[in-house]
């Protein structure tokens, strides 16, 4: 959360990090630690000069899990049907234990490049604009300033409502369609009520 701004002078807001962290709760021993963290994510280059941050944050680590779910449904069936084929007495060139190991690795290597799309991940809320910077190998910055922003929308997908999750996301006055989406956010109503908050305060 942000300090009250001067009236006289509101550029000149000393920036203040975010009780919204994926790793620790409000008030813990580890929120500067944490804030520390996410803020070598973020590139230095995006933040103007006087801007103060209102929140800072990342998608819950169940986005690992979740934005995989369906890769490793999918490969779970074909291994569940290639060992059925194999005990059916048909040689598919496979022992069991290696459809197991490679059924892991692959396993493995969607997890690990889903891990990094999380990590490349960093949502940020100033008292200016409103950012969102992804991409593992194509990095895709997104900014829009808050005048600009006519609508948020809080949504819950099934997946996201087993986990207490949900997603905002931001329509401009350019296109008023959705142009960013902050995904799979903890405690996503408090997030979405400081988003307004600020909306309201600032623009």
């Amino acid at each position: 959360m942000t300090r009250p701004l001067a009236k006289d002078d509101p550029t000149k807001a000393t920036p203040t990090w975010p009780r919204h962290t994926p790793f620790a709760e409000p008030g813990s021993d580890t929120t500067e630690l944490t804030t520390s963290r996410l803020m070598t994510l973020l590139p230095t280059e995006l933040l103007q000069g006087g801007e103060a941050i209102v929140l800072l944050l990342k998608p819950s680590p169940w986005y690992i899990l979740l934005e995989s779910i369906h890769f490793l449904a999918t490969l779970t069936v074909l291994l569940g049907l290639t060992m059925w084929v194999y005990n059916c007495g048909y040689n598919i060139g496979l022992t069991p234990r290696e459809m197991a190991l490679a059924g892991a690795g692959l396993a493995g290597v969607r997890l690990f490049w889903q891990f990094l799309e999380w990590l490349s991940r960093v949502y940020v809320l100033t008292d200016r604009r409103v950012i969102r910077v992804k991409g593992v190998i194509r990095v895709q910055v997104f900014e829009c300033q808050l005048q600009q922003v006519q609508h948020t929308t809080t949504t819950f997908s099934l997946r996201e409502r087993l986990f207490g999750l949900g997603s905002i996301h931001f329509a401009t006055a350019g296109t008023g369609g959705v142009e960013a989406s902050w995904l799979m956010l903890a405690k996503p109503l408090e997030v979405h009520q400081t988003v307004v908050t600020a909306l309201n305060r600032y623009r």
